[in-house]
């Protein structure tokens, strides 16, 4: 026999009747009768809910505001954003230069060749502290100097290179006649 078939045939069994109306009419009598809340009904309950809400959300506008600031910070300053660009393409090229050098004719040890590169902790901290107060001159002319002082450093360190090698090419030296 089929299963199709013993369900055909047992139907009857598996149906059950539902509960009657009377019964639905008493348990609905039984339940608690609940009064019609109101939105300010609620928030007098709950009003300390409702102020830690206010709050967070004030909050989050607050950071969102703050963080959108700080990464503006070279937009709003476009000579900033110039001189940058101006300073580290010099740099870039100086450095490219000295690392075609080989290390040992240099003589720099890792700390200062890792001190040479453009952006260093130096810079990373006049950074964080121009994108902390942007209107501020002395932060300003403090990268400033530092974009100077790191390529007058640089160009230092190639010509007294230049220097040695070519005093140690015989083409260069003056014969007396």
């Amino acid at each position: 026999m089929k299963l199709e078939d013993f369900i055909h045939q047992h139907r009857e069994a598996f149906e059950e009747e539902g509960l009657g109306p009377g019964v639905w009419a008493q348990l609905e009598q039984q339940l608690p009768v609940s009064k019609k809340t109101t939105v300010v009904s609620m928030m007098a309950r709950h009003w300390w809910k409702a102020a830690i809400l206010v709050a967070l959300i004030v909050n989050a506008g607050l950071l969102l505001k703050h963080m959108n600031r700080s990464h503006n910070t070279m937009v709003v300053i476009p000579e900033m954003q110039e001189m940058q660009i101006y300073y580290t393409t010099r740099i870039e090229q100086k450095l490219d230069e000295l690392k075609s050098i080989p290390v040992a004719e240099l003589g720099l040890d890792s700390t200062t060749r890792k001190e040479l590169e453009l952006r260093n902790d130096t810079y990373r901290m006049l950074e964080k502290e121009l994108a902390n107060n942007p209107g501020n001159e002395r932060i300003r002319a403090a990268i400033v100097r530092y974009y100077q002082m790191k390529l007058e450093l640089l160009d230092r360190i190639l010509s007294e290179h230049d220097k040695h090698n070519n005093n140690d090419t015989p083409s260069n030296k003056k014969y007396v006649i």
